[in-house]
C-alpha cells in the first residue's frame, strides 16, 4: 500500500515513519512537511508545503495513495479553545476533505486517551469533535487512536526539549509501568506498528485505546 503521513517529524510520527519503512506491506510513504526532513530512504517521498490550510495547488500529489496516517498535533497548554480548535479540528478536517476527494480510502487519526466530545477538558472536547467529524466522512475506513503515555523508542525524540529529559528520566521505569499499568502505557514503536497494521488489515474497532494498540501492533 501507499501511505501519507502528516506529522512525521513529531514523536508519534517518527515512530509511524519507522514502522512504515520497516514493513514490507508499505510500498511508498509521502511525508507532508513544512520543512524538509531529508529522509534518505527509497520508500520515502517528501512534500514540502507551507500552509496546511490551503491545498488548491497541491491536491494532485495525494492521488494514488491508500491511507493517511495523521499524527499531526499541537499541545493545548496555554491556548484558547478557539485557537486550539482551529489548529486541531479545522486543520484536520480540511486535510481530510481534500484526501477523500482524491480517493484516499482510509484515514487514521491520533487523538489521545481521555478524548471525549462531551468531556470537561478543552482538548478532549476538541479532539472528540474531530474524531466524530472524521467518522462521518465518506472514507471507506476511519480509525481513531487514543494512546496514553507513549515512551519514545529507537532514537525517537520529541520536538519539545524538556519532554525528552522527562522521557529519559522515566525510561528506567517503562518496563515496570507496562506490567502494572498496561492499559495506560505504550511506546512510539507500538503505535507505529499498530497504525501500519490497521491501515493494511483493518481492525474490529473504530476507536483504539491503548490495549487495542498493543493488540494491533503484534498482530500478524
Amino acid at each position: 500500500m501507499r501511505v501519507i503521513i502528516f506529522g512525521s517529524s513529531g514523536m508519534v510520527g517518527q515512530g509511524v515513519l519507522r514502522a512504515c519503512l520497516n514493513d514490507a506491506r508499505v510500498e511508498q510513504v509521502l511525508l507532508v512537511v513544512r520543512k524538509p526532513m531529508e529522509i534518505k530512504q527509497q520508500k520515502a517521498v517528501e512534500m514540502v508545503h507551507d500552509d496546511f490550510f490551503a491545498w488548491a495547488d497541491a491536491q494532485e500529489r495525494f492521488e494514488g495513495y491508500d491511507a493517511c496516517l495523521f499524527c499531526l498535533g499541537v499541545s493545548s497548554v496555554g491556548m484558547k479553545e478557539a485557537d486550539y480548535r482551529h489548529t486541531t479540528y479545522d486543520l484536520t478536517l480540511g486535510v481530510a476533505e481534500v484526501l477523500v476527494q482524491r480517493g484516499v480510502k482510509a484515514f487514521l487519526y491520533v487523538s489521545g486517551q481521555g478524548t471525549d466530545a462531551d468531556g470537561r477538558a478543552m482538548w478532549a472536547r476538541v479532539k472528540g469533535a474531530t474524531e466524530n467529524a472524521l467518522m462521518a466522512m465518506p472514507f471507506a475506513q476511519v480509525y481513531c487512536f487514543r494512546p496514553g503515555y507513549i515512551q519514545p523508542m529507537y532514537g525517537v525524540r520529541s520536538k519539545i526539549g524538556w519532554y525528552n529529559g522527562a522521557y529519559a528520566a522515566l525510561s528506567w521505569a517503562y518496563p515496570l509501568l507496562r506490567r502494572v499499568a498496561a492499559k495506560y502505557v505504550t511506546s512510539s514503536d507500538e503505535v507505529g506498528r499498530a497504525m501500519v497494521h490497521v491501515a493494511a488489515e483493518g481492525y474490529a474497532k473504530r476507536v483504539l485505546e491503548t490495549l487495542d494498540i498493543h493488540a494491533a501492533a503484534y498482530s500478524k
